[in-house]
């Protein structure tokens, strides 16, 4: 059993930044990649960002450039910093570990002025 804890969300102007982090407990030696997935108001929940053991990364061309995922294995931490949001990054934002697929239970992201 793996548990994930998101925290870092809340309400920022477009053009802004925001750090979210993704804290893992319990069978840590299982998760082999981390990752976030977002759910936007009305839409289907979609993949953000991935990141292996090792430091290979994957993004959404939709937050390439903007976005950067990392991941601290010394703290069990992942962290998406998120610089340049726009509102159509509002969403809630899930941490994910596989391959085993363990969710958190989500952190609100609101992209408003």
């Amino acid at each position: 059993q793996v548990q994930l804890v998101e925290s870092g969300g809340g309400l920022v102007q477009p053009g802004g930044s925001v750090r979210l982090s993704c804290s893992a407990s319990g069978s840590i030696s299982s998760i082999l990649v981390m990752g976030w997935h977002r759910r936007a108001p009305g839409k289907e929940r979609e993949f953000v960002a991935s990141i292996t053991r090792s430091g290979i990364t994957n993004y959404a061309d939709s937050v390439k450039g903007r976005f950067t995922i990392s991941r601290d294995n010394a703290k069990n931490t992942m962290y998406l910093q998120m610089n340049g949001l726009k509102p159509e990054d509002t969403a809630v934002y899930y941490c994910k570990s596989g391959p085993s697929n363990y969710w958190g239970q989500g952190t609100q992201v609101t992209v408003s002025s």
